[in-house]
């Protein structure tokens, strides 16, 4: 794991009170942080952010579309806040993307060429979207890979379960967090 480094993505405040179904997700990646910090492992939060008047949103992107409609991700309003229970601590690195993998317009490839990061925890909301891109994304940079099926979360659970079940596993390890935080404890 000495090459690794856990991203927590789209923890932002609006996201947690649309997707929070109440079964403990925030304590439960609170737990992934604080394991990877005391691993050694660096902790990477990525957020959405659009500029105000979003001059990035095409109007023929459709999820992009319907993002601005929602008020969702414009840089400076409170809603747009990594949620306080995960928030970063010193050392830890904020990266903002633009699109929905943590790669496009942002600059996570650097950030993790600098640390000589060549392997990847996932971790955040939703599923179907940062986690599902990211992985992509990833997966072409030829990164390793572990998805935290249970720090990822999705308002539709049915997709969280495909996702982590049948269609993940191809391409990543998918583990627990309790899993993940007993393989990577300090001996």
């Amino acid at each position: 794991m000495a090459n690794s480094a856990l991203l927590v993505m789209d923890i932002q405040r609006d996201v947690v009170a649309l997707a929070d179904d109440g079964s403990g997700y925030l304590p439960r990646l609170r737990g992934a942080i604080d394991g990877a910090r005391a691993a050694g492992i660096p902790v990477i939060y990525v957020v959405m952010g659009l500029r105000p008047g979003d001059p990035e949103v095409s109007p023929r992107s459709k999820v992009m579309a319907n993002i601005v409609r929602a008020g969702l991700f414009t840089e400076g309003a409170p809603g747009t806040e990594i949620h306080d229970e995960v928030a970063p601590q010193q050392g830890d690195v904020v990266v903002t993307k633009r699109r929905g993998s943590a790669f496009s317009g942002s600059d996570l490839d650097l950030v993790l060429r600098a640390r000589d990061v060549d392997s990847l925890v996932l971790a955040g909301i939703a599923t179907s979207a940062v986690v599902l891109s990211t992985l992509w994304h990833a997966v072409d940079l030829d990164f390793g890979l572990t998805v935290l099926a249970d720090a990822c979360l999705d308002t539709d659970p049915e997709v969280h379960r495909m996702l982590t079940e049948r269609l993940f596993p191809q391409w990543a390890d998918v583990v627990t967090v309790e899993d993940w935080l007993k393989a990577i404890a300090p001996q």
